[in-house]
């Protein structure tokens, strides 16, 4: 439906099951499907009316990932809505075209509902760009939501131990869209994969089992300024990034990745802290992937260039500090003898764990910042809610963000610097948040939240 530029769709999130694994259910959530939720796509300057309908038995929230919204449309924590509400935001869309998502962001229950299934990917356009690149939807632009579950005699499972609260959940089985041991066809030439780490925890080093190179043009927040030549890629959970791949050799191959256990930073890994193992252990089947006999119109070759629209954010106005606790209090021995303690979080930033009622700081409309990111055990990635950012430093090197783009999520392993400007206004009824994006983290208060105006 469009209605004087304005389109509009309704979700509703319920309850369900899905047998993954023939003749066995297992219970899920979704977005108007029994698992995740259907792909949505905006365009660029047509607003969005959204109703969001929770016919679940427990608050939700529909939070539009990387998109740039005021505070009251962001869905974070604060506009969580109970069973039998419904949501309906209208989303002015001003952000250029990117891959982007939703999900659910009640605090406390992030991490449970995202696993279930209240999650779903957002493709953005921008009518005023015009640049060949494969665009055709589900042939050869295809979306690939990637996550990790876990399997118990082929029921889905969520059971968190001591050693998933800390490093964050893994699971067994590898879905893509919903799907194990996916397969697709695609045709002989350039193919777009819209690669979303939707894991809880895990981090992905994608490649191809034959090792082929493969360019990147675009990451969390829209295209690169030039495609990049790669033959690997890490995601970390909440990146996303965008990808073409030659097809016109017409080989069968698997997208895979390295079996990555939970890091601390440095390369070790938590695992191996606590006795068990580390680093990589194998290799994960991602997709497999066969070439049809019949090519679809596509570009013949990727520009050298792309409409990349990296902001020139100017020099910061000030620098703020972060370090993301294991432990709050930063003793590991009261992390283990409090995991579980009444307030049910361990974890927090710059030594305090996310309250609801405590504005961390207001941030200026319209004004550059330097933050500072670190962490005192293991590697994270940084979620910023309200706007995209640049990162000018990621293990204490300088990075060019020519190559990295625009992101609103950056793996923190070491020093990290990112560059950012907030436009949109956020109050203290609706603020944005600032967290580690390993769900567990998350909801175990490695979160804070702050205003802008």
């Amino acid at each position: 439906m469009d209605v004087d530029g304005i389109a509009g769709n309704t979700l509703t999130a319920h309850a369900a099951t899905r047998a993954f694994y023939a003749g066995v259910a297992s219970p899920t959530l979704g977005f108007s499907q029994d698992y995740l939720g259907p792909t949505l796509r905006f365009v660029r300057g047509r607003a969005a009316r959204i109703s969001v309908e929770n016919s679940t038995d427990m608050p939700i929230t529909a939070h539009w990932h990387g998109m740039h919204l005021p505070g009251d449309l962001d869905g974070g924590p604060q506009l969580a809505f109970g069973p039998g509400e419904t949501w309906a935001p209208e989303l002015p869309v001003d952000h250029p075209a990117a891959t982007l998502w939703y999900h659910s962001h009640v605090h406390g229950q992030t991490a449970n509902q995202v696993y279930r299934g209240l999650a779903g990917m957002i493709l953005l356009d921008d009518p005023a760009i015009d640049v060949p690149l494969p665009q055709t939807y589900g042939e050869d632009d295809i979306p690939l939501i990637v996550q990790d579950r876990l399997f118990r005699r082929g029921v889905m499972t969520y059971d968190l131990g001591h050693m998933d609260q800390m490093a964050g959940f893994q699971g067994s089985d590898i879905l893509v869209n919903g799907t194990l041991h996916p397969k697709v066809t695609v045709p002989a030439g350039l193919v777009r994969f819209r690669l979303l780490n939707g894991s809880n925890a895990r981090t992905y080093e994608f490649s191809f089992s034959d090792g082929r190179r493969f360019h990147q043009i675009a990451s969390d927040g829209g295209l690169l300024p030039t495609p990049h030549a790669v033959t690997g890629l890490h995601l970390s959970p909440g990146e996303r990034a965008e990808i073409v791949v030659d097809f016109s050799d017409s080989r069968a191959v698997r997208l895979v990745s390295a079996d990555i256990a939970a890091g601390m930073m440095g390369g070790g890994s938590m695992g191996g802290m606590m006795g068990g193992g580390s680093g990589p252990s194998g290799t994960l089947d991602i997709l497999s992937i066969e070439v049809s006999g019949q090519a679809l119109v596509t570009p013949d070759a990727l520009p050298a260039r792309l409409p990349a629209q990296l902001r020139d954010l100017g020099a910061p106005v000030r620098t703020r500090d972060f370090t993301l606790n294991i432990h709050s209090r930063g003793m590991m021995g009261s992390m283990m003898n409090n995991l579980f303690g009444r307030s049910g979080q361990s974890m927090g930033i710059n030594g305090a764990s996310y309250d609801m009622g405590r504005i961390d700081f207001h941030v200026p409309l319209g004004e550059t910042e330097r933050w500072r990111i670190n962490a005192d055990m293991m590697a994270h990635p940084f979620h910023v809610h309200g706007a995209s950012f640049l990162v000018t430093h990621a293990g204490g090197q300088a990075v060019d963000p020519q190559l990295t783009g625009l992101k609103d999520v950056v793996h923190v392993d070491g020093p990290t610097e990112i560059l950012v400007r907030f436009d949109k206004p956020a109050t203290a009824e609706a603020p944005f948040m600032y967290h580690c994006h390993i769900l567990e983290h998350e909801d175990r208060g490695m979160m804070g939240q702050f205003t802008v105006g």
